[in-house]
This record gives structure tokens, sequence and C-alpha cells, in this order.
């Protein structure tokens, strides 16, 4: 028999519902971002037969998961205390973000710095093979954002769709610079609910 205790744990509400971003530990803000309804690790293929390491992936559009970066951020400014160099690609995102954060999903995987994002041909690998599925329907990705300096994540932008009737959101994502670069993760729509509709 569960002790009250016990049963109160199992059922208390996680705590990005519970707490605002800066009542957070720092275990709980690195938890958010691989633990979370909207962080699953990238991984390859069931069919391949060579094993290889999964990539941690999260939905950065996801409104839980844009409060973890940037109280990320201010965390971050807050222990370098000096004055900050400037970031134009980050500065670029933040501000196409801030245009398109409505009509746009968009994945992050940390990569790191990656010589392979300036070779033309895995650009274009990468152009042509991911997509994001929803239901039948095959949707191609409309951007990136490549890693930086203070960023080391690769951010891939897809249109919104309406998942409203849909029971999962897949994303394929070509990943350059990996022995296998072609890589899966799914999304379950029921466990991206927050406050009655699907957070992405």
């Amino acid at each position: 028999m569960l002790c009250v205790p016990c049963l109160l744990l199992m059922f208390a509400s996680p705590f990005w519902v519970d707490k605002m971003p800066k009542e957070w530990t720092d275990i709980e803000l690195s938890q958010i971002f691989v633990e979370s309804p909207w962080s699953q690790p990238l991984s390859a293929p069931v069919r391949s037969a060579v094993p290889s390491p999964s990539v941690p992936m999260y939905l950065a559009t996801a409104a839980p998961m844009a409060e973890a970066e940037k109280e990320r951020a201010r965390r971050l400014k807050v222990r370098r205390k000096g004055p900050e160099d400037e970031d134009p690609l980050e500065e670029d995102y933040r501000a196409w973000l801030e245009d398109n954060h409505t009509t746009q999903i968009v994945v992050a995987i940390r990569l790191g710095l990656n010589q392979k994002l300036s070779d033309a041909a895995e650009m274009k690998h990468m152009e042509d093979e991911c997509y994001m599925q929803v239901g039948h329907k095959k949707v191609k990705m409309s951007g990136h954002f490549p890693p930086t300096q203070r960023d080391p994540y690769l951010r891939i932008a897809f249109p919104r769709q309406p998942l409203e009737d849909e029971k999962a959101v897949a994303f394929v994502i070509y990943v350059p610079g990996l022995p296998i670069p072609v890589r899966e993760v799914q999304f379950k729509v029921k466990d991206l609910m927050l406050n009655g509709k699907p957070e992405l």
C-alpha cells in the first residue's frame, strides 16, 4: 500500500507548471532540456545495424522551453559578470523568432561548432532530407540557424501545422557530421499538452 506522501509525489505537477523559471534550481533547469515532454534524443533509425549515440534535441518554440532558454541565458550572463561580446548570428535568430514564433516550429539540436555545417554538399543533404511528419503529411524545413560560440545548438525551422486531430508529430533530421546523419524522433501530441492545447 502506497503511503500518502508517495501518492502526493505521483500526482504533483511538474516544476515548470508550479514554479516560475527564476525559482527553478540549476538541476531543474538542466533537466527540462533533456527530461521534459518537449525534449527527446534524436536516435538513429531502428533499421540501422550500426550503433550510434543519440543526440540531445528539444522543441525550442514550446513555451516552457522558450522560457527555459531565457532563464539559462540570464544565469550565464550573471556568471560571466563582464561585458559580453555581440553574437550577430544569435541576435539574428532571436529577431527572426520574435517575428515568426506563431507560424514556425523550431527544433534545437545540440551539435556544437561543426565544420560540416559549412560544407555545401552536407547542407544540401540537410535541406533535402529534413522534414516534419504530421499524419500522412510531410512538411519540409523552412530554414535553419547554425550553432554559435554562445549557443551550441543547430536550430531547424518547420511551418506550423494543425495538430488538433493528430496523435503524434515526428521529425526526420539530417545532422551533418554524424556517422549516421539521418535521425528520427516522435512526440505524442497528448504529452505536449499544456493549458489545454499542444505546446510546440
